[in-house]
């Protein structure tokens, strides 16, 4: 796959994600920060600021109210871009939690190396600035690997665990894409909404190059927590799409670690389960989240030690 390919798809993704996220009949996103996230919207923040952990100042916001779950963005991304479309659904009766991790959105970088534990711990560092024993947690490919970290190095905080098109291995992406992410370079961002939103929150141009770098870094090198998520005790779903980046084979291993691959009319149910979406890439994830909410609530409200259906 060359270059230009490469830097055609980068922003063709780029440009879906956008798309996704704005509002029906609103123009495109401004350059000046919003006082919110979702300020073209009725709903508003109940909390929003910035909680100082680990060093950092990491900006979130809350709304609505109920049992508590968190989402954790992609990589670029941040709360309107992921979720500004998402928030309203879960708000109806749930508190949501929604942050800015390192060097993203208005969460400033700090001279401090980026990787999956340590965002994780700042979610761990958000919660208790918030004073929220547990919760459940959301992740979003990236997100997705912050979330599984997690689970991992804060059990005691979470309730149940949703990853949509993420992964616990670096090989857990399909070979093509997991060479790719090497090509991706600032230039391929030139001029995009991406590039926009980095400098609207007051972030030097000259450091752009240094931004996508350091969010590429965590993807450039092997991990394989295998062992420690299979070992996770919290109810686990994963979602991936059918044309995703993620492999089915990386999915079905976690799903039959945690009680899958049985006839659940014989068996019984296990408490974590799987979807594979159809007719989904991994961007259309975040398209199609009005057919993943209503499982994602399914997984969070039902007893899932409950008896399998009988005629």
């Amino acid at each position: 796959m060359n270059k230009h390919v490469i830097a055609s798809i980068s922003i063709a993704v780029v440009m879906a994600v956008i798309a996704s996220c704005q509002q029906p009949g609103t123009k495109e996103t401004p350059k000046t920060e919003p006082k919110d996230s979702l300020s073209t919207q009725q709903l508003k923040p109940t909390d929003s600021g910035y909680a100082d952990v680990n060093g950092l100042k990491l900006y979130y916001e809350v709304y609505g109210a109920g049992k508590p779950i968190v989402l954790l963005h992609g990589s670029f991304m941040n709360i309107p871009m992921n979720w500004a479309q998402i928030i309203p659904q879960f708000a109806k009766n749930r508190k949501v939690i929604v942050a800015e991790m390192q060097a993203h959105g208005r969460t400033k970088d700090i001279p401090r190396e980026f990787s999956y534990e340590s965002m994780a711990d700042d979610v761990s560092g958000l919660l208790k600035h918030l004073k929220v024993d547990s919760a459940d947690v959301l992740g979003y490919s990236m997100g997705g690997g912050v979330a599984f970290q997690f689970a991992v190095r804060h059990p005691e905080q979470l309730r149940r665990l949703v990853v949509l098109s993420g992964t616990y291995k670096h090989d857990g992406w399909w070979p093509d894409v997991e060479a790719m992410y090497g090509t991706i370079n600032a230039d391929m961002f030139k001029g995009s909404p991406i590039e926009q939103q980095y400098l609207s929150y007051g972030n030097d141009s000259a450091h752009f190059p240094e931004f996508i770098k350091k969010v590429m870094s965590i993807d450039l090198k092997p991990y394989d927590w295998s062992k420690e998520v299979k070992n996770i005790k919290a109810p686990i779903f994963m979602a991936i799409g059918d044309a995703d980046g993620v492999r089915y084979e990386h999915a079905l291993e976690l799903f039959r670690a945690k009680g899958g691959g049985k006839m659940g009319d014989i068996h019984g149910l296990p408490t974590s389960r799987l979807a594979i979406i159809p007719g989904t890439t991994h961007i259309g994830m975040m398209l199609h989240m009005d057919w993943m909410i209503p499982m994602i609530n399914d997984f969070l409200d039902s007893d899932l030690n409950a008896p399998p259906p009988t005629f």
